[in-house]
């Protein structure tokens, strides 16, 4: 049962989502902080009249608060260093382990050859005629 679970566990496609979905939330969190802080007091200065301390400016009364969204920032960049050293690498390095590979590492082409008479370089190797111009391929 826990190797089962373990399996479960390890599969390329359940980390590659839960990466995905950590990346959302943490992309969510900017852009709510981005909304509240900056977009909303603008939005409000035609309006507006409170105003909060800190790295900010009042617009016609409405605080454009530039400190709280640069703190979104610099938490979302932690975060995302923190989720790739501490996920994404150690699974690489699993997945090299086991001769898999994960999170778009490129699989080499397939192997092709060249028509003698069209020179297309698209031919799969156990074609004996070309698809483009008919010849037959020795």
């Amino acid at each position: 049962m826990l190797k089962g679970f373990k399996n479960f566990l390890m599969r390329g496609d359940l980390i590659v989502v839960a990466v995905g979905l950590v990346v959302a939330l943490a992309f969510s969190s900017l852009i709510s902080a981005f909304t509240t802080n900056i977009i909303t007091p603008l939005i409000n200065a035609i309006a507006g009249n409170p105003t909060k301390p800190g790295l900010a400016w009042s617009l016609n009364g409405q605080l454009v608060n530039l400190g709280a969204f640069i703190s979104a920032i610099v938490y979302f960049v932690i975060f995302m260093v923190v989720i790739y050293f501490v996920l994404v690498v150690p699974y690489r390095s699993l997945m090299a382990r086991r001769g898999t590979t994960v999170f778009g590492a490129p699989e080499p082409p397939p192997p092709t050859k060249t028509c003698p008479e069209c020179l297309s370089s698209d031919l799969p190797v156990a074609a004996t005629k070309c698809w483009h111009c008919a010849s037959v391929i020795g």
